[in-house]
């Protein structure tokens, strides 16, 4: 049974980001199974006791009409990165190693603006992420002599023997159901299966069924997979697992900012290589827990006032 803490739990949420929702959206990404009789009457307490606002077919927590402008430039600019984003990620799915590539970050919701990055996460073969990621670590330093990194901006990546998501909470949910996959339909459909856990933060917002398609035949990648496909290829990829680490532990006692402004951390492991969820993860959920008790405590008040 859904309510209105359900309603403006999840108005609150992207509220972060200043990003307002359709009512299908809304549904999509509330805490709780809701039948649409119950999220009806729920919405329409909110709407009259100013609780939310509705902007044309936009529903906020702010009553402000630059984020509806915001938001439609937004998935407008998303529009045509997405255009760019499937040409380079059908270029990535011929690397050596790759099984699996998907569109994930604020173009996976359908947002960008001019800032924007295309972000990628990637699923590779077992024990071989780390060499995949060194060939794709090549391309992007190639792309920065031409200014064109951030349509290569590779930062999650996971291989085949671990598909779980460690972390599970409600931002890790919501970046796991809406992950755009490009290429790899069966890797992703095991992914999917592997991170169902999904459903206990978002119930309405069931996994999809990945329309990925399958990467075409390169003889270049056959080849590299075969030399690699080895006890040798085992110690290549562990030794460069090694020396990344260490140079990204380095970096991060040294107390580097990236370009987001955000100290440099990432996490690694045999079959991980991801940013440290403790620096934003934690940052986006602190976020919400805030504004989330001030509006709760808001909505206690008409409640009293309204009995």
């Amino acid at each position: 049974m859904c309510t209105r803490t359900d309603i403006l739990s999840t108005l609150a949420y992207f509220d972060i980001f200043d990003y307002p929702l359709k009512k299908r959206e809304i549904i999509l990404f509330l805490p709780n199974a809701c039948a649409e009789g119950q999220f009806q009457t729920g919405l329409h307490e909110l709407l009259t006791t100013s609780a939310i606002f509705k902007m044309g077919e936009f529903y906020s927590l702010q009553n402000n009409y630059n984020i509806l402008q915001r938001r439609t430039k937004g998935n407008e600019r998303a529009r045509q990165m997405m255009v760019t984003a499937q040409k380079v990620a059908a270029f990535l799915s011929k690397f050596p190693f790759t099984r699996g590539v998907a569109v994930s970050g604020s173009l996976s919701k359908n947002f960008a603006d001019e800032s924007s990055d295309i972000d990628f996460f990637i699923i590779t073969a077992k024990n071989r992420l780390w060499i995949a990621r060194t060939f794709m670590y090549i391309l992007v330093r190639l792309a920065m002599i031409f200014n064109k990194e951030n349509f290569f901006c590779i930062n999650y990546f996971i291989d085949e023997e671990q598909l779980e998501i460690e972390e599970k909470n409600i931002y890790t949910a919501t970046e796991i159901v809406t992950l755009i996959p490009l290429y790899g339909s069966e890797i992703f459909n095991s992914f999917f299966l592997a991170n169902n856990w999904t459903q206990k933060f978002l119930p309405n917002n069931y996994l999809r069924i990945s329309i990925a398609k399958n990467a075409a035949f390169s003889p270049c990648k056959w080849l590299i997979e075969k030399v690699f496909s080895n006890k040798y290829g085992n110690n290549l990829d562990t030794f460069l697992m090694k020396i990344t680490s260490k140079r990204w532990e380095r970096d991060t006692q040294l107390k580097k900012i990236n370009k987001n402004g955000l100290l440099f951390s990432m996490k690694t492991g045999k079959h991980y290589a991801k940013h440290d969820p403790v620096i934003f993860q934690s940052r986006v959920l602190g976020l919400h827990a805030n504004k989330l008790f001030a509006v709760l405590n808001q909505e206690t008040v008409r409640q009293i006032l309204t009995s």
